[in-house]
């Protein structure tokens, strides 16, 4: 029997042996998400790994198979849910030794029993709370729950929310006990007893990246009048229909790709002449040609319709790059693209 069975390798060691039976191209996309001490201690273990057995790595893998299939079924389902699906198929001494593996980094999150609802009924609980209260359990949700809310508050609070969630740093549990004892109605939640880090500017980049354009500009706009530097730090991590002009030409092509020339003419009816020109000069002389004799034919058109199109755009944008084929500038366009 291997020692991995006898549990004489650490969690570094398995993670060594992990990647190794990776694979060089798909460790590398793992070593992206970690920090810096953690990839140099990985790298020496690596680097100082002995001849690894072929029943080591089965065994590895499939240990790492058994915490993800535990971690997806704690997401769908809570560890309850879990717990029970893997003792069918594990036995219950290893279902619980899978699941303590996971007690500390996967403890359910607090308004776990919002997360889990409809947007128009989380909306119904909390639309008359004080915006504080709002950006708190909107710092928790999915991004596009959040956009969802955001969207169908009153103008006079979409600002405020936003700016909240972005300057939001700590929150003490007593106080999200407190909330979630006031809003939860038929589920119990745990919630951790170390102060939770929830709000910031990636939450609120992530929810602005969500929500419909118009709800997008209003809020923008807000911040730029109430908090300038803000809503500055803000802009710098969004991609917004606008910054097309930022692409190069072979990101731009691949975009046009991937857009109905329907939704072109429509974005491109109230665009600036910069992001028209960028846009058509990366098209055939001919697919210009047409697209432009489609804006003239259409007439006038709702800017409701224009900026939905522009979205369209937006959030095909976001999905190339997201699958790595585009690279988009972010952070005052200093990153260096070879």
């Amino acid at each position: 029997m291997s020692r991995v069975g006898k549990g004489g390798l650490n969690g570094r060691q398995k993670a060594a042996i992990l990647l190794i039976t990776l694979g060089p191209e798909k460790s590398a996309q793992i070593f992206k998400h970690l920090k810096e001490e953690d990839i140099e201690q990985l790298t020496l273990e690596i680097a100082n790994m002995r001849t690894v057995s072929p029943e080591e790595k089965e065994s590895i893998l499939n240990e790492f198979y058994q915490v993800c299939l535990a971690q997806e079924y704690i997401s769908e389902g809570g560890i309850a849910y879990a717990k029970e699906i893997l003792e069918r198929a594990l036995g219950g001494q290893k279902a619980l030794d899978v699941i303590n593996k996971l007690t500390a980094s996967l403890q359910v999150r607090p308004f776990d029993f919002v997360r889990k609802a409809d947007p128009s009924q989380i909306l119904n609980f909390i639309q008359g709370e004080h915006p504080q209260t709002i950006a708190l359990i909107l710092a928790y949700l999915k991004p596009q729950q959040a956009a969802t809310i955001v969207s169908a508050l009153p103008q006079d609070k979409q600002a405020d929310v936003a700016r909240r969630i972005a300057i939001m740093d700590r929150t003490s549990p007593d106080i999200i006990k407190e909330i979630e004892r006031v809003l939860e109605r038929k589920l119990s939640s745990m919630v951790t007893q170390d102060y939770t880090m929830a709000g910031g500017l990636s939450a609120i980049v992530d929810i602005l990246n969500s929500v419909d354009r118009g709800t997008e500009k209003y809020i923008m706009e807000s911040l730029e009048v109430q908090d300038t530097d803000l809503a500055e730090q803000i802009r710098k991590r969004m991609f917004i229909f606008e910054d097309i002009i930022t692409l190069d030409s072979r990101s731009i092509q691949r975009v046009i790709r991937e857009v109905e020339n329907g939704d072109w003419a429509l974005a491109a009816k109230s665009a600036s002449e910069d992001v028209q020109k960028a846009v058509f000069s990366n098209m055939s002389k001919r697919l210009a040609e047409m697209i432009k004799e489609d804006m003239d034919y259409m007439g006038p058109v709702r800017l409701r319709d224009v900026e939905e199109a522009q979205q369209k755009i937006v959030n095909v944008i976001r999905k190339l790059e997201d699958a790595g084929e585009i690279v988009i500038s972010r952070g005052g366009g200093d990153e260096i693209i070879v």
